[in-house]
């Protein structure tokens, strides 16, 4: 027998964390971990829109550490769930890709507006999806979830990963930034 995406479980609202047991949609595990999975496909239209084959490469290797952090957060924790496949090496290359972006770029002496050109909005989306997720798995713990304390660090530094990101590409890409004023 072949094998069906579609399985009919799920039809009363309900789905499995990897371990057996069954929450419902709206369990709050279940919304981080679907948050990570929607950054996780707004990354990859980002790399699809690129050029650049190292922030292909990065964004590949940030594609792979958020599928198996999504694993870590749908696995259910009395079942002693997996830890996610992030190591602090993965966090320090998000700040050395940041920081030397940053030594590439003017000083930022305004807040910026999302926008300027195409690539440089998915940048933001992926930011402030990111932020979701962040903000989502905090609150798992709050809930006194037990989740790894890297994946904490790493969608934190993920997101200022995303931000950094789009003012380079801004700047690759011969966009301008759009700086936000008041009335």
């Amino acid at each position: 027998m072949a094998f069906r995406i579609y399985t009919k479980t799920g039809d009363k609202g309900e789905t499995a964390l990897f371990g057996g047991r069954r929450v419902p949609k709206s369990n709050l595990r279940v919304d981080a971990y679907g948050t990570v999975d929607e950054l996780n496909s707004f990354i990859g239209l980002l790399r699809d829109s690129l050029e650049n084959q190292h922030v292909r490469e990065i964004l590949a290797l940030t594609q792979h550490r958020l599928f198996t952090l999504g694993a870590h957060l749908a696995s259910d924790p009395a079942k002693h769930p997996p830890t996610p496949d992030l190591l602090p090496e993965d966090i320090q290359l998000l700040e050395n890709e940041m920081d030397t972006m940053d030594g590439q770029l003017p000083p930022l002496k305004h807040f910026i507006l999302p926008g300027g050109h195409p690539t440089v909005s998915i940048c933001h989306v992926c930011r402030t999806v990111c932020r979701r997720a962040e903000r989502l798995t905090v609150a798992l713990t709050q809930s006194g979830e037990p989740v790894d304390d890297l994946a904490l660090q790493y969608l934190n530094r993920l997101s200022d990963y995303f931000f950094m990101l789009a003012r380079f590409l801004a700047k690759e890409l011969g966009a301008e930034e759009v700086v936000w004023k008041t009335r």
